[in-house]
């Protein structure tokens, strides 16, 4: 446990491998970092560290608004590598871990050797389009059922709950880790979620509903790997559009996965995110 500004993050370092080193940024904001445990296999060639952010999985719950904005989860990162001694490290973020990612990037471009961005959310207008536009592709139940809701009716009803459930297993998750969803769901930071994010995946109301970083893309100078799933929440194309924004970035599409592609597709988004850490290395 690491204390930082709010309370202690709960983080792991696992790995014995010589390569420089690589963290993982968990989405939510408030998910925990139970899905990303797969990344740990490449800890044969570096150290992994993966950490639950302030507020998610292992860590202090978080309640205070004044702590739920980007400078203070980049501040609590950078403490974590201050904490570890390591001056430069690969970040691997998804969903809302990638705005993390490339806002840490931006304010300590030195210590980041390289960027895995995985499902990532740069434009949230254009998220909020994409869930709205998978909604529709939802049976009739479950779109009357989001109406209702959205006009005002209870999420209590046991259509609305069914309605979330076909929404996650359609574009968020297609092939869960039961235990780790288990704990994902027992951990989750429900309150930085609503205040950020906003109630559920597809109406986004949080402090994040403006977010828009395209105009910093085109100014990243680490190698960049970016992936999404073809059933991604996000939208592939929108990941894809704003991959090819970064300068030499490689851009994977992982077929019949949803957004969270290291349990939807395993074994080659490790392989993928292996071969891309170990090219840079290299150079």
């Amino acid at each position: 446990m690491l204390p930082v500004r709010g309370g202690r993050i709960w983080y792991r370092v696992s790995g014995t491998g010589t390569g420089t080193p690589m963290v993982l940024l968990h989405g939510g904001p408030g998910a925990g970092s139970y899905y990303l445990k797969p990344f740990e296999a490449i800890g044969d060639d570096r150290r992994i560290i993966r950490y639950d952010q302030l507020g998610a999985g292992k860590s202090t719950r978080l309640t205070d608004t004044t702590l739920m904005n980007i400078p203070r989860f980049v501040e609590e990162l950078d403490s974590l590598r201050r904490a570890l001694g390591i001056d430069k490290w690969f970040v691997n973020g998804h969903s809302w871990g990638t705005v993390l990612a490339l806002e840490y990037y931006k304010a300590h471009p030195e210590h980041v050797a390289g960027i895995v961005f995985g499902g990532s959310v740069f434009d949230w207008r254009a998220y909020a389009r994409e869930t709205n536009t998978w909604a529709k592709q939802m049976s009739d139940s479950a779109q009357r059922a989001i109406a209702a809701w959205k006009a005002g009716g209870s999420a209590d009803t046991p259509a609305f709950k069914a309605a979330t459930d076909e929404f996650y297993s359609k574009f968020v998750w297609r092939h869960p880790v039961q235990a780790d969803l288990d704990s994902t769901n027992a951990g989750f930071g429900s309150e930085q979620y609503n205040y950020m994010q906003g109630a559920y995946e597809y109406v986004v109301t949080g402090t994040l509903k403006d977010y828009d970083a395209r105009a910093d893309l085109p100014k990243i100078k680490v190698p960049v790997l970016s992936t999404t799933g073809e059933f991604d929440e996000v939208g592939p194309k929108t990941v894809e559009a704003h991959a090819r924004m970064i300068p030499g970035a490689k851009f994977v599409l992982y077929k019949g996965a949803g957004h969270v592609t290291s349990w939807d597709a395993t074994d080659a988004n490790v392989r993928d995110v292996r071969e891309f850490l170990r090219s840079v290395d290299r150079r």
